[in-house]
């Protein structure tokens, strides 16, 4: 029975929805459950107590929906609290890492851009990556203060989207950055303007996919994979306005089931924090 329950996967709005798409592509027999934080995105400018708080109180009302397993889709949230939730939880959290391997082992200028958020490249998690690369490639952080905002409202291709990518991309590319990584699961839904404003010449990575082959690889070592013949479906939550997040949802997964508003306030996931401390 447990095979059949869903995989929850949250994020602090709908950047996870990138990663949420790789993983159906991947597992198309899996039942998903997804959870938009909307309230209190972005991640990347909250404190570190507050981005703990929040995950373990999305996480502790996916596993009530009975999820088994969590796959935590933002990096700010997985470089924060990751190691709280494993050491809270028995069962899989999966959480992400920006591509920056791949990218040193691509490069050909040997200068590889990131575009993360403020949080995320403050991260210990970033710096241990960027010292694991440092003889392949030199990584060039840039922040993005601003973009996540953009994504939530639903500006993917504007005015106002457009002039912030392009001052935090021409620096990188004036050094020579012939590789870039979307350090944040809100990019990719950029993705199309990303790759307009780099050049043909730039390439552009993301982790999504790398994230929902190791949800494979975790599910099948637990025995945890749903049946074979199995169709999965989705079912989505946020802490948000429907009236704003519905139409952006519907927009980024076409043929999206209704959405419901999470039930649980962030007090009872900063209460969670101190009982773990």
């Amino acid at each position: 029975m447990i095979r059949q329950q869903p995989i929850g996967v949250f994020d602090s709005g709908v950047g996870g929805l990138s990663v949420l798409r790789e993983i159906r592509r991947e597992l198309p027999g899996e039942a998903l459950l997804y959870v938009a934080d909307s309230a209190h995105a972005p991640y990347g400018d909250k404190s570190t107590v507050t981005i703990e708080a929040r995950s373990l109180a999305v996480a502790e009302f996916l596993i009530a929906q009975g999820a088994k397993a969590i796959v935590i889709a933002c990096n700010t949230a997985t470089g924060v609290a990751a190691r709280v939730l494993r050491a809270r939880h028995a069962l899989p959290v999966v959480a992400m890492e920006p591509a920056v391997k791949p990218a040193a082992a691509r490069t050909r200028s040997g200068r590889v851009g990131v575009l993360a958020t403020r949080q995320t490249l403050a991260s210990a998690n970033f710096a241990r990556l960027r010292t694991r690369v440092a003889g392949q490639a030199e990584v060039l952080a840039q922040p993005c203060p601003g973009l996540v905002e953009r994504i939530e409202q639903g500006d993917l291709d504007g005015p106002l989207t457009h002039a912030l990518l392009e001052g935090y991309l021409t620096p990188l590319l004036e050094r020579g950055v012939d590789t870039l990584v979307l350090g944040c699961t809100h990019y990719p839904h950029l993705r199309p303007l990303i790759e307009r404003l780099a050049g043909p010449e730039v390439a552009v990575l993301d982790s999504g996919a790398g994230v929902a082959r190791q949800v494979r690889r975790r599910l099948a070592e637990a025995g945890l994979l749903a049946p074979p013949g199995r169709i999965g479906g989705e079912r989505f939550w946020t802490s948000g306005e429907l009236e704003r997040v519905a139409p952006l949802i519907a927009r980024l997964w076409p043929g999206a089931p209704s959405l419901a508003v999470l039930p649980e306030p962030i007090e009872s996931g900063v209460s969670l924090l101190r009982e773990g401390a």
